[in-house]
Order: structure tokens, then sequence, then C-alpha cells
């Protein structure tokens, strides 16, 4: 199999799902995926040529008036069959957390227990208000998405964000009495 870096992975599932222009698949990650995986314009757009040029993707052009052709992608018999291989292989590694605020935290001696404890409460309100977030898009998928069968993997994988900001939340708190 012809190796493609994890990007190319996460276009090919989302072309399994309705989304198909370039700008949709942005509107589907930023409106989805943006807590988990993050991919801008500037690599959707070469990834979908090279979708195309392996034979991994098809192109529909839509002419309209006045505006721009619209471009949809669809997913090839190949692309499922490149989309299922790497869905079967195990996980390479275990995903590498950057965490600005563990980073300050590590070197939290070097400011003053004020500046630390600010640090500290700032991030859980953030996460409070990220949890919030979660519970809005579980209410959104189970209403409107109920039927579709990637509802039930969506709302498998909006429930390890929910669980490990519970965690995170419950380690602020504990850390702050700490300190």
């Amino acid at each position: 199999m012809k190796a493609y870096n994890d990007t190319t992975y996460a276009i090919l599932g989302i072309l399994t799902t309705e989304y198909r222009s370039g700008y949709e698949i942005k509107q589907f990650i930023d409106n989805s995926l943006h807590h988990f995986w993050k991919i801008s314009y500037g690599q959707i757009y070469p990834t979908l040529k090279r979708l195309e040029q392996d034979g991994l993707a098809t192109i529909d052009i839509t002419a309209h008036s006045g505006r721009p052709d619209r471009k949809a992608y669809h997913l090839t018999q190949k692309g499922k069959e490149i989309l299922r291989e790497w869905l079967e292989k195990p996980i390479q590694q275990l995903p590498v957390e950057r965490n600005e605020v563990l980073l300050k935290l590590f070197f939290g001696n070097h400011q003053t227990p004020a500046q630390t404890t600010h640090l500290l409460k700032d991030y859980h309100q953030k996460l409070i208000e990220l949890y919030q977030t979660y519970e809005g898009i579980e209410e959104i998928i189970s209403a409107h998405d109920s039927n579709l069968k990637d509802a039930r993997y969506w709302l498998f994988t909006l429930e390890y964000g929910k669980r490990t900001t519970e965690a995170a939340i419950a380690w602020c708190e504990a850390t702050l009495k700490e300190l």
C-alpha cells in the first residue's frame, strides 16, 4: 500500500459523508473534527488534488454563472479500499499532547503562586466552556443525525472528548486545592 499521511486518510473519511467540496470539507472539520484533528485549507486542496491524481477520488465540476465552478469530490472504490486498509491497521503511536498550561505549570516555580493560580483558574473556566460545547454538539448529533450510521461513531469520539475534559476539570480543581 502506498504511504499517505494522516490528513489524506482524514479527508478520505470525510468523503464518506455528504461533504464534497474543499469548502464543505473545511466546514465539516471546523464543526466536528477540530476538537481532536486540525486541517487547514492549505492542506485540503493539495490533498484533494493528490487523491484525484492517485485515482482515490473523482471530481464533478458544476459551472455557476458569475461564480467559480464548484468541484465536488467523490471516493472511488480504490479510495474506499485505501481508507479501509488504513482503518484496519493497528495504531502506530499514542497521540502526543501539546499543552501550554502543562508546560507553564512545569516551570511554575519561576512565577508567583498568584500567577499559577490565575493560569489554572483560567484553564478551568475554558475547560468548562469546552465541556458545554461538547454537550451542545451531542444534542445536535442526537437530534438531527441519529439515523446516520456515522452518528453512533461521532458520539463515541465526542464521549472521549467529554471524559478527557471532565478529567482535566477534576485535575484543575485538585491542583488548585494543592496550591
